[in-house]
C-alpha cells in the first residue's frame, strides 16, 4: 500500500504587490491573507474565522476549492509548510511545519531571499517528518510514503521566472490571469537580475545563489523537500505547473538525477505562453496533465478556471491526478467543487453578515 501525502509549501513575497503579477487575491492586502487560507480550506475545509475565501479581483475562487473538494474524494494526506507566511495559519487539524523563513522580498532587489541556503536545508531536513510512515490499519503493516510537493504563493511564477532565467533555462512560466504579463514578468525579472549583478545563465550549477538572488523562500523549501525525498529514494511527484518546473529545474542544479513526474492541469498544459511541455521536455520531467471537464459545468468558480484563471496552484493538478488514478469520475470531481464552494463561499458570508464564525 502507498500513503500519499501532498504538502503544500506556502508563503508570500513583496514581488506580489506589483502591479498587474498575481491575481492571487481580491487586492494586495487580501493577497497576503491567500497562502495561509489555502493552506487552512485544505486542512480544515474553510478558512479561519479572521480570513476570506480567497479570490481573485473578477471573483474566481483559490485552487485550493479543487484541492480540498478531491481530499474529500480519495482521502489523502496533507500537511502545509511555512515558508514565508506574513500571516500565520490559524490551528489547522493538519500539520504545518517551519522552514524557518521570514517573507521573500522584491524580485528586484538585490537579494530577495538571503537565508535561500538555510532555507533550503531546513525543506530538505523536513522530509522524514512529513513523510512519517504510518501503519495499515487492515493488516498492520507500514505503508510506503510518496510525496506530492505543491505551492501557494501570489506571485510566484514571476519569482520562477527569475530563477529559470538565472539558472539559464527555459524562460517559460504560466499565470493566474486569463491572459499571461509575460513582458511584465521579464521586465521585472531583468531588473531584478541588473540589481543583483547577474545575467542569464550566471547561476548555473548554483541553485543556492539562483534563489538567494532571483527567487523566493517557497522555490527554496520545495527544492530542497524535493532533494531530500529523491536522497531517501521516496517517490515525488511536483504536483502543480511552471512553478514547480522552476522546482524541478533547482533540483537538477543541485544534482538530482531522477526522472521527476510533473503533475499539472490541462489549463497550464493548455496555455501556450506558458509552454510547459517544452520546460517539461528540458528538464527530462513525466509530464500528465488532467482535464477536469469544468467547461461542461455552468457553476461560476469551474467557468472561470476553464476561461484560464487560476489555472493551477495549492496542489490542484496534482489532487485532480489523484483523482483520476483512483477512478474518480470527472463528473463526481465537479459536483463536490461546486457543492463545496458554494458551502464554504455561503458559510463566509453568514459568518461576515453576523460578525461572527460559522463553524
Amino acid at each position: 500500500m502507498t500513503d500519499v501525502t501532498l504538502a503544500v509549501v506556502a508563503g508570500t513575497t513583496a514581488t506580489a504587490a506589483i502591479d498587474g503579477i498575481s491575481a492571487a487575491g481580491a487586492d494586495p492586502e487580501l493577497r497576503e491573507h491567500t497562502p495561509s487560507a489555502d493552506l487552512e480550506i485544505v486542512a480544515d475545509g474553510r478558512p479561519a474565522p479572521d480570513s476570506a475565501v480567497p479570490v481573485s479581483p473578477s471573483g474566481c475562487p483559490t485552487p485550493a476549492v479543487v484541492t480540498r473538494a478531491v481530499r474529500e474524494l480519495v482521502g489523502f494526506e496533507f500537511v502545509g509548510i511555512d515558508a514565508g507566511l506574513a500571516v500565520p495559519t490559524a490551528p489547522t487539524e493538519a500539520p504545518v511545519f517551519e522552514a524557518g523563513a521570514a517573507p521573500g522580498g522584491d524580485v528586484r532587489d538585490p537579494e530577495p531571499v538571503p537565508d535561500a541556503a538555510v532555507i533550503f536545508e531546513r525543506g530538505r531536513g523536513l522530509v522524514p517528518e512529513v513523510v512519517e510512515s504510518q501503519t495499515d490499519a487492515s493488516d498492520g503493516s507500514e505503508a510506503d510514503p510518496e510525496l506530492l510537493v505543491a505551492e501557494t504563493i501570489p506571485g510566484g511564477t514571476t519569482t520562477a521566472l527569475g530563477v529559470l532565467t538565472a539558472l539559464g533555462e527555459r524562460p517559460a512560466v504560466s499565470s493566474s490571469l486569463p491572459a499571461n504579463p509575460l513582458a511584465t514578468k521579464r521586465a521585472v525579472v531583468e531588473e531584478g537580475l541588473a540589481e543583483s549583478g547577474i545575467a542569464a545563465g550566471d547561476a548555473a550549477g548554483d541553485p543556492l545563489d539562483a534563489l538567494r538572488l532571483t527567487g523566493d523562500p517557497v522555490l527554496a523549501a520545495a527544492a530542497g523537500l524535493v532533494v531530500g525525498a529523491v536522497e531517501r529514494d521516496i517517490p515525488v511527484t511536483l504536483a502543480g505547473g511552471t512553478q514547480l518546473a522552476a522546482v524541478a529545474a533547482l533540483a537538477r542544479h543541485a544534482g538530482v538525477e531522477r526522472r521527476l513526474p510533473l503533475a499539472t492541469t490541462s489549463f497550464v498544459a493548455d496555455d501556450p505562453s506558458a509552454d510547459v511541455g517544452a520546460l517539461a521536455d528540458d528538464l527530462d520531467l513525466q509530464l500528465a496533465a488532467t482535464d477536469p471537464a469544468f467547461g461542461e459545468s455552468d457553476h461560476p468558480a469551474m467557468a472561470a478556471y476553464a476561461r484560464g484563471e487560476a489555472k493551477e496552484g495549492v496542489g490542484m493538478g496534482g489532487a485532480l491526478a489523484l483523482s483520476e488514478r483512483a477512478g474518480v469520475p470527472a463528473s463526481d470531481v465537479r459536483d463536490r467543487v461546486a457543492a463545496f464552494t458554494d458551502r464554504v463561499l455561503a458559510e463566509r458570508e453568514a459568518g461576515s453578515a453576523t460578525g461572527g464564525d460559522p463553524r
